[in-house]
């Protein structure tokens, strides 16, 4: 895949302006779910992160802009993607080591490196299960090429012991996460996120360490949006959710100390 050109690209305002990326026009664009991903995590200065399938940069990103002085690695398949996500580091003024590679394909020395938090936003449709964008990075990003099995495989390798991986998927995704965090990672936890009051979830951030020990825990669910229905112009947030979009701020349960 080719590098943009930059009349095929535009900047754009993560967490209130805090962070600007440049995402192309026409293809994959990071929307709310990676800044959701980044908030989730409990990382703390000095500690190391992995994403895997980074993209443009906007989850790692966003999790530095949170979090000062991260030792930051990302993996992406797509060259382009991998470019920008290096621009929108040097940007920021963020040092930000991006791989170029297939996660079932790591460059030998990552191999030997390991982290203390992994993050990944895998595609969200199982091969075939939906109708593949014509703009080839947008079908990469959201259609399943590499089963989730190999992402989390690949995540419990890269993890320093007692390490976490946080993931964010659709929620019909979940068994098959568990399924493969069975005899890799333990300390399950699943954190359900659902756009308004009384529905369903339609995404779940997993949370896995390696080498836990605690029983499964499922959280009560994150509600996206305030009130019933969309009725008025706007995000329509609720008042935590426009904290962590608009302010950096951390989200959820997984900040707070579990074995």
């Amino acid at each position: 895949m080719t590098g943009f050109k930059e009349d095929e690209l535009s900047r754009n305002d993560f967490l209130g302006g805090r962070l600007r990326l440049w995402q192309p026009v026409s293809g994959y664009r990071a929307g709310v779910d990676p800044v959701l991903l980044a908030a989730s995590v409990p990382a703390t200065s000095s500690q190391s992160v992995l994403e895997l399938g980074c993209g443009a940069g906007a989850a790692i990103l966003c999790l530095a802009t949170r979090v000062p002085g991260l030792d930051l690695c990302g993996v992406e398949l797509q060259t382009a993607y991998a470019d920008l996500a290096r621009r929108n580091a040097t940007k920021n003024n963020m040092v930000l080591e991006v791989v170029s590679a297939d996660l079932n394909e790591l460059p030998s020395d990552l191999k030997q490196r390991q982290f203390d938090h992994v993050i990944a936003n895998p595609p969200y449709y199982r091969a075939g299960a939906h109708t593949a964008a014509t703009d080839r990075g947008r079908s990469v990003a959201l259609g399943e090429q590499t089963p989730i099995a190999d992402w989390i495989d690949v995540a419990a390798k890269r993890l320093a012991p007692r390490g976490y991986l946080h993931m964010i998927q659709k929620a019909d995704r979940l068994q098959d996460m568990l399924l493969a965090c069975r005899g890799r990672l333990g300390s399950v936890e699943v954190l359900p996120l659902a756009a308004r009051a009384g529905r369903e979830a339609e995404l779940v951030i997993l949370r896995a360490r390696k080498g836990g020990r605690a029983a499964f825990r499922l959280h009560a669910p994150i509600i996206l949006h305030a009130g019933q229905r969309h009725e008025r112009d706007g995000d329509s947030y609720t008042p935590e959710l426009s904290d962590v979009l608009r302010q950096g701020a951390a989200l959820g349960p997984f900040h707070v100390n579990r074995q």
